[in-house]
Parts: structure tokens; sequence; C-alpha cells
């Protein structure tokens, strides 16, 4: 059966303000002396409730700008202090300490300063709080005695059996003290994510194991729990990673329809990832963790019929990413007869287009509207994927193609109106599953193979896929071909141009069989896979 542990003073300090006024006002009313740091007793003063000052206490002062104030033996005497053990009790009465039974504190806003676009690595450490978390740490440490807070989501428990008991019980001390230490893990873990980062980022030009940091943390937080995950016996969540100032689902706005399915999220997260490396107004639509048709053109209306007509079949039931704001046009493109989508990203929809989306009864309540806000750079990231009894951590591969060393290695030479297609085929390719092969014509995808265990056979399904629409095409292939077969199956089908890293053994048996047929054949040597 659970005791309960009185609360007779309380040491308050927080950044996040919500909440407070009605926790002090609670402890007050109970007699509860409260003693706060500077910026939180003007607070409470202003909001007419009394808070002794700690500097007052401790007899010594802030200093250097705040960074030091509560780091003083009468303060972390008061928390650590076993209530129970004479020589503890014997410490406080000759250190003229006094006891703090609880301890209200949430830490500096470091997580919300690294999400601000451009900020500094100098402006993110000042955001490190260090008195902060030794404070929490020293009452969760103490929960015996003392109960300690670090969010305001927890005030109302702790108010709740103060009013009713005078003090906390031993099962919610336990649970504060067990959240607040996750807390501070995550915490720390934000702060040594960012700084790897940073190392990253300074090393990114140099791929080695140098590039790399020798230990790890993966802050996560519960953003929210979801029905299941990819089949119905799983359960799942969504957890947030620290520092994403970028345009991000988990931080999206949903404008529309039913609650986000694990396999929404990930289809979605492909199609984000996909238009957001286009210029160009740009669409593509994504069945399956797999881009089906994608496009980009001067309209976003005609970038997204386009892409529909990409895989009209696949397209059914699948997710669509914009890159630019979704306007009436584009909206009116998509209520069209026979289209079935599950969800849209994109930067911003005009608030006319969500309107005529709403009238297409099946939407109405259904489709799920995600608006991310602009997109900016793509940060230069790190890549998770877990094993059993480990993780694979990689540079994700989400950067600017580089074409300078692009090379035409055939004696025909490319014709210069398909470039641009040229350049958007490659783009396309590293966002399909290996073996990837994409045909497009038009700065549209009208063929697409994917994940197959040889590329003879993704050139086959592409081609089938585009049917009279590879006429004309060119082709791009996330990796090099090891023989000539699929240069001659795309030539019968009328491939025009053929994009590939090289590297191959057989280069020059590829080489020769696209002499052979007349189709330019262009080296970039840099290769996609993507497993």
């Amino acid at each position: 059966m659970s005791s309960f542990s009185s609360i007779k003073r309380a040491l308050i300090s927080v950044s996040d303000k919500r909440g407070l006024v009605e926790l002090a006002k609670s402890l007050e009313s109970r007699g509860v002396e409260i003693y706060s740091t500077g910026g939180t007793r003007k607070y409470l003063l202003d909001h007419g409730l009394d808070a002794h000052e700690i500097a007052v206490y401790t007899g010594f002062p802030e200093v250097m700008d705040g960074r030091v104030k509560t780091l003083h033996p009468k303060i972390f005497g008061g928390i650590l202090a076993r209530r129970n053990v004479p020589q503890d009790r014997d410490s406080l009465a000759e250190h003229e300490i006094l006891e703090f039974d609880l301890v209200v504190v949430n830490l500096y806003p470091f997580e919300e300063t690294i999400r601000k676009p451009n900020v500094t690595l100098p402006e993110a450490i000042e955001q490190i709080d260090i008195g902060g978390p030794s404070l929490i740490r020293a009452a969760a440490k103490n929960h015996v005695f003392v109960t300690v807070a670090t969010s305001p989501n927890q005030y109302e428990l702790i108010a709740r059996e103060l009013g009713k008991h005078g003090g906390t019980s031993d099962a919610t001390r336990l649970q504060l003290a067990a959240e607040c230490f996750a807390e501070t893990a995550r915490y720390d873990a934000n702060i040594a994510n960012y700084l790897t980062k940073s190392v990253v980022a300074e090393t990114s030009t140099v791929v080695s194991p140098l590039s790399m940091p020798s230990s790890m943390l993966i802050p996560l937080q519960l953003k929210s729990s979801l029905r299941y995950g990819e089949n119905p016996h799983q359960a799942a969540a969504l957890y947030r990673l620290p520092g994403n100032s970028n345009a991000s689902l988990v931080d999206a706005e949903q404008l529309n329809g039913k609650e986000l399915s694990f396999n929404n999220l990930l289809d979605l997260d492909s199609a984000l990832g996909i238009v957001r490396c286009f210029a160009k107004p740009s669409a593509v639509v994504v069945k399956h963790n797999n881009p089906c048709g994608g496009a980009s053109a001067h309209k976003l209306s005609f970038a997204c019929r386009k892409a529909l007509a990409g895989d009209p079949l696949s397209a059914f039931g699948g997710v669509i990413g914009f890159n630019t704001t979704v306007d009436v046009e584009t909206a009116e493109v998509l209520c069209e007869p026979g289209l079935f989508i599950e969800a849209i990203v994109a930067p911003k929809f005009l608030p006319e287009a969500v309107a005529v989306l709403k009238t297409k009864p099946k939407w109405r309540d259904n489709v799920r509207l995600m608006q991310t806000g602009p997109f900016g750079p793509q940060p230069l990231e790190l890549h998770y994927r877990f094993l059993s009894g480990g993780v694979l951590v990689q540079q994700s591969d989400n950067q600017p193609a580089i074409n300078l060393n692009w090379k035409t290695v055939t004696s025909v030479a490319v014709a210069e109106e398909l470039w641009d297609d040229i350049a958007f085929g490659w783009e396309m390719v590293r966002h399909v599953k290996s073996n990837a092969i994409i045909l497009a014509r038009d700065a549209a995808l009208v063929g697409v193979g994917a994940g197959q265990m040889s590329r003879v056979d993704s050139v086959e399904i592409a081609i089938e896929k585009a049917s009279d629409r590879s006429n004309g095409s060119i082709l791009a292939s996330d990796a090099f071909f090891p023989f000539a077969d699929s240069i001659h199956r795309a030539a019968k089908a009328g491939i025009i141009a053929i994009i590939q890293p090289g590297g191959s053994r057989k280069d020059d048996e590829v080489i020769a069989a696209c002499n052979e047929h007349r189709i330019p054949m262009i080296f970039t040597g840099q290769r996609h896979f993507r497993h």
C-alpha cells in the first residue's frame, strides 16, 4: 500500500511556463513555500504569487548571464538529503540547509532551438542546460522523499494528490523519477545527436569510417500511437527525432482526413523525399514505397496529370506528393472520376483547393491532406536500418545529383533535347527499390521496374508498364548493366538514350551493344542502390 510524502517546500525553475500559475496556486493554497530563480520568480510575482529568491537563500547571486544560479550546496543538499538518515539531518542543521520536497524544472529549449532555420552552433550551445538536468536528476535519485516534475503534463497529477493527501504517493514519485531520467537521457541524446550531425557535416566530403562517429544515441520522443503497423497484428507508434528544421511528415499539419496509418506514413515520406528533389513544379505517385508515377512541368496541374498517367492501375489507392502549393486547378485534376488516393502531401494547400477536394464524396472525410510548410535544402542526414542486435548507419542518399563527371561513352552523341529527360530519369531512379529501372519521356515516368532480383527482369517490367510509351523514352538504371541483354531489349522497345553508373567488367560489351543500336549511353560514375 502506498504511503504519501508531504510537500512543504518547492523549488521551481522553468523555461516552459504552461500550467505554472495553476500549479503554484495549488501549492500556495496548501501552504507550500516556493523558491524560485530570476525569470520564473518574476513570472510568479507578476501573477500575484509569492516566491522566495534562490539567490537570497543561497547568499550567492546569479552570475554569468544566469549560467550559474542553482549550482549550490544549499540547493543540492536540500534535495539530496535522506530524511531518515541522522547524519544527513545533522548536515542540514549544521549548514542551515532547507529541505526541498518538490522540484519543478523543465530544461532549456535546446531541441526547439536547433529546429530553427540557420541556427548556429554557438546559439545551440547556449541552450544546453547544465543546472536543470542536475536538479531533476538529484530529485529523481532521492525520489523516496522528493517529487520531481519535468513537464507541465505532470502538474495535474501532483496537484490532485497534494489536494487529497497533502503529498505524493510512493508510486507517483517513482513514476515521475523514471520519466525524469528518460527526459534527461533524451535531452542529452538530442545534444549528442546534434553535435554528431555537425561532425558528419564537417567530414561529409570524405567517405570513410572516420566520417562516422564512434558511438551514437538515437533520441526519440513519442508523437502518436498508431492503430497498427504494416499489418493489423503489429503494434506501432510514431516517434520524433530531434533537430529537424525542414519540412517533415512528423511536424506536418493535417488539414483533412482520417488518422494516418503506418503504411501511409511510409509512402508519404517517400513521396516527400522524391518531390523535394525537383526545382520545377512536380508530382509523384507512390505505392508500396515505390514511385509508380512522377512528372515535372511548368504548372503543377500539368505535372499532376502526367504523374497520374504513368501507371493509372497502380496509382489507385496510392499517395501523391507535390513540391509546391496545391491550387484549384490541381485539385480539379485530382477530383476527376475513377481516381482514389489515400493521402496527399504538399508544402501548402490553398483553402480553395481544399474546398474543391472536399466536394468529392469519398474524399470529404477520408483523404488525408498533409501540409508540411516550405521545403528547404535537404540536410545531410544519417539514415538508420535496424538489424537483429544492431543498427546500420549511413549518410542518406539525398543530396543533389553531381553531373560534372557524367560522360557519354558511346560513339553516338546525346541529342540536346534529351538532357532534361535524362536528368529527370536519373533523379527518379534513385528513389526506386533495387534493382531499379525507370523509363521517362517528356519529364514524366512512363515505366518502372522495381525490386527485382535480376536487372533484365526490371527492364522487362518497366517496358511492359510503359507499353507503347517506351518508344522514344530514355532509360535510367540505378547500377551498372552486367550484360548486354538489357540493351538489346531496350532497343527493341524503342528506347533512345540510357543513363547508368557504369563500372561493370562487361562495360565494353554494353557500350558496343548501344553503338550497334545507335543508342547514346551516359556513365555517371555514381550508383544509387536502394535496398
